[in-house]
């Protein structure tokens, strides 16, 4: 008796597993494409050290709201504070050198102005003289220690204000000089001194004092405050689909079973080649009550929706588009949209007929 009971149950269960079937639905279906990221404040930036050194002292917590050009860290600067003292010793040293060199570009003006009245008297004795040498008045060789004169007052003055203009080039040339050096010392102090770029609030500070410091060590990390977006990464296969102004749905490792709103925004036009994905921006929305750079996100972004669609299940489709009809029997459909679970049927299948699910 137990043994036909058992042989008509592996009946039952056979049977059931044969004729597992399903008509299709009509409703609405969403195509969506699955992308996934994390929030972000906006304007959220990783503070790094243009120069290196040893931390003496951090001036900001964890937690506090920033404001623009704000003193976040302090690096030993005796160095570079050395250098400046010198670079502001030698450019007052060129002031005082200045007064000498002005003494020396009046003297060389005066210079050049006897030099300018010379050649005025000279040259005038050379035009009477010129004027008068046809009537035989004055000899060949006086006319020519005339002209000679004239000549000499020309080169002379020449000189006198080419010496003019190379003194008051090197004078303004040492000052340029000295006034820059000061200003690389102060510059290069003022780097040692490191400061926020904007004002929101500082997330995390990443390093403590004493520690050596270089260029590439992150320091902090500052975004607005009270301000969030979602950054996302989307595959390459589908990126045509995206666009500024789509709808997305998202969904927080930190609220459960809750799906929230965002749009797209920003697209960044070009791909990272190692994961081969394309960066995306969206805000959301309505925000959450509360949120945190770094909270992971998934999403999917909405590409159109399509009201009254014949839909069948993902797992009652075959391979090449078919569908199982009856026991023995496969057809071909023509499909259209789909999401994670259902498939749309544009032509193949009626509404009121029953399809099979395949066997595993």
């Amino acid at each position: 008796m137990k043994r036909i009971l058992f042989i008509a149950l592996l009946f039952f269960i056979s049977c059931k597993d044969k004729f597992d079937k399903t008509k299709p639905t009509i409703g609405d279906l969403t195509e969506s494409v699955y992308a996934s990221g994390v929030i972000k404040s906006e304007n959220q930036y990783t503070v790094f050290s243009t120069v290196s050194g040893v931390l003496n002292k951090i001036d900001v917590v964890v937690g506090q709201s920033i404001s623009n050009g704000q003193l976040l860290f302090e690096l030993e600067n005796d160095k570079a504070e050395l250098n400046t003292q010198n670079a502001k010793l030698t450019y007052q040293l060129s002031q005082n050198d200045n007064h000498y060199i002005q003494d020396k570009i009046a003297e060389m003006e005066f210079k050049v102005q006897l030099a300018r009245d010379k050649l005025l008297v000279d040259k005038s004795l050379y035009d009477r003289n010129k004027r008068i040498k046809q009537y035989n008045v004055i000899s060949e060789v006086e006319f020519e220690k005339v002209e000679l004169a004239y000549k000499s007052s020309q080169l002379n003055l020449q000189t006198s204000q080419k010496q003019l203009s190379q003194l008051k080039s090197q004078l303004n040339f040492d000052q340029n000089k000295n006034n820059i050096l000061l200003q690389i010392g102060q510059k290069t102090q003022n780097d040692y001194l490191i400061k926020s770029a904007f004002s929101g609030q500082l997330f995390d500070v990443l390093v403590k004092e004493g520690a050596v410091i270089t260029p590439q060590i992150p320091l902090a990390i500052i975004g607005k405050q009270n301000a969030f977006l979602i950054e996302l990464e989307v595959d390459e296969n589908d990126m045509a689909k995206i666009l500024v102004n789509q709808q997305i749905l998202v969904t927080l490792d930190s609220y459960k079973n809750q799906v929230f709103e965002a749009k797209i925004d920003k697209i960044y036009p070009i791909m990272n080649e190692q994961s081969r994905t394309f960066k995306i921006e969206a805000h959301f929305t309505k925000l959450p009550k509360k949120l945190y750079p770094n909270l992971s996100a998934e999403a999917n972004i909405i590409i159109q929706t399509k009201k009254n669609a014949i839909t069948i299940p993902k797992d009652y489709l075959l391979k090449g588009d078919s569908i199982q009809v009856n026991e023995t029997e496969k057809r071909k459909v023509k499909i259209g949209l789909s999401d994670y679970q259902k498939v749309e049927i544009l032509e193949g299948l009626d509404a009121n007929e029953f399809i099979y699910k395949p066997k595993e």
